[in-house]
């Protein structure tokens, strides 16, 4: 018998290390030949064959497996942490068990979500250059830039459950106290360049407190007087030490990972080219004073734009309408040029059309019977107006309804039945 048989059923070639390959009865019979050594040569490209589709079977199986095997071995790779690791030129003491582990938590959980780690650097470009502008004119660590990562990932409109709002994730009562304007039509938490500013006062004064920037970061997310607090009762001044509550446990090593990622991306996979990361944004700044609430619409006309991209360079106006009062507008770059005397006459022509599109309403009135009447959206009536209340509204009082459609009176309207003749469209 030929000694390349075990079987006529099932024939086990040497296989590669730690993979398994069979053939079956018909495989085997193509390796097959008669006694003769005529017909094994006639065979021979048939054996030839066969072996190579075992050997490429057998390399792709190890691929496969060799690839599964690289990734979990980055991930280890990625938590081998070269000391010394500071936080703004502080320590952070890796030789601990417990620091070390609860560091390479937070950077398993930013690389698991490597579509936000992607973003993080995009970001990045648009936004530090600025924040690295303001902390070296104050004389502060440069690390202090992390904190906005783990508070917003730089999202202007970032929001918390608590109430935090904007890129620094201030809270109402910590904002006003250092000078940010917050109400129903504007929040300057989420401008940028001022929250910007707020936050380096605060880090100011939390590291007067405290006498650390890891205590200070600590303080920035729980609060001074909660810290203060904990320090107190465990009679423990080390953050590292300190049992708090877990969002701030987690904080500063989230904060950590964010640095130790976005300081050397490649080392994570991340290869990013100057044209895949966002551009500073290019704008100009003007100075508007309103008598009284005016369109953003008329804004964005003015700068030779549109609505979006006025909101979207000042986030920080909440509505469709600018408030009265001063303001210090961005938009687009160049639009600077010859604005004043577009919003001039924009703002005067509104304001002409404005006169005109006044409706008194009349008992029995509803805000849906009017908006029906005059084939506009409840909700644009609201907007309008500035009414938050689809019944704050009584007879006789006056809105302003911006539409082409005309409503002449009945010949029986009464002395309360009041309307105009024509509600313009606004342009």
């Amino acid at each position: 018998m030929n000694y390349l048989y075990q079987s006529r059923e099932t024939w086990n070639p040497p296989a590669p290390a730690g993979v398994g390959m069979r053939c079956n009865s018909r495989e085997v019979a193509l390796l097959q030949g008669a006694s003769g050594s005529g017909r094994r040569v006639l065979h021979l490209p048939k054996v030839i064959l066969i072996v190579i589709i075992i050997i490429a079977s057998a390399t792709s199986v190890e691929a496969q497996l060799g690839w599964h095997q690289s990734v979990g071995q980055s991930l280890i790779n990625a938590l081998k942490i070269s000391e010394p690791l500071t936080f703004c030129n502080e320590p952070v003491p890796l030789s601990d068990p417990d620091v070390k582990e609860r560091l390479e938590r937070e950077l398993l959980v930013s690389l698991d979500n490597s579509d936000d780690v992607i973003l993080w650097l995009k970001r990045a470009n648009r936004y530090f250059p600025h924040i690295e502008k303001v902390l070296k004119n104050n004389s502060l660590p440069d690390d202090l830039k992390y904190i906005v990562i783990a508070e917003s990932s730089l999202k202007p409109l970032a929001t918390s459950n608590k109430g935090a709002v904007g890129f620094w994730q201030f809270i109402e009562n910590t904002g006003v106290k250092y000078g940010m304007k917050i109400n129903n039509d504007i929040d300057e938490r989420r401008n940028f360049f001022t929250s910007t500013e707020v936050a380096v006062a605060y880090f100011k004064d939390l590291y007067a407190l405290f006498g650390s920037w890891t205590l200070a970061a600590a303080a920035y997310n729980m609060g001074e007087e909660g810290l203060k607090t904990e320090m107190l009762v465990q009679k423990v001044n080390n953050y590292y030490q300190l049992y708090l509550n877990q969002e701030t446990q987690r904080y500063v090593f989230r904060i950590l990972a964010a640095k130790i990622i976005l300081s050397n991306p490649e080392k994570y996979g991340y290869y990013l080219t100057e044209e895949d990361l966002y551009k500073p944004v290019q704008f100009d700044r003007v100075e508007i004073t309103a008598n009284q609430p005016v369109p953003l619409y008329i804004v964005a006309q003015a700068a030779n734009t549109y609505f979006k991209a006025i909101k979207d360079l000042n986030p920080h106006i909440k509505n469709y309408y600018l408030p009265a009062g001063k303001h210090d507008l961005l938009l687009p770059k160049g639009a600077a040029s010859g604005f004043s005397e577009r919003y001039e006459t924009l703002l005067k022509q509104w304001l002409d059309e404005k006169e005109k599109a006044v409706y008194t309403v009349k008992k029995g009135d509803t805000l849906s019977s009017i908006a029906k009447r005059f084939n506009v959206s409840v909700k644009a009536i609201l907007i309008w107006n500035g009414i938050s209340n689809t019944k704050d509204v009584s007879s006789g009082d006056q809105l302003y309804i911006f539409s082409n459609t005309t409503f002449k009176p009945k010949n029986n309207a009464g002395k309360n039945e009041t309307v105009e003749d024509t509600v313009p469209q606004l342009p």
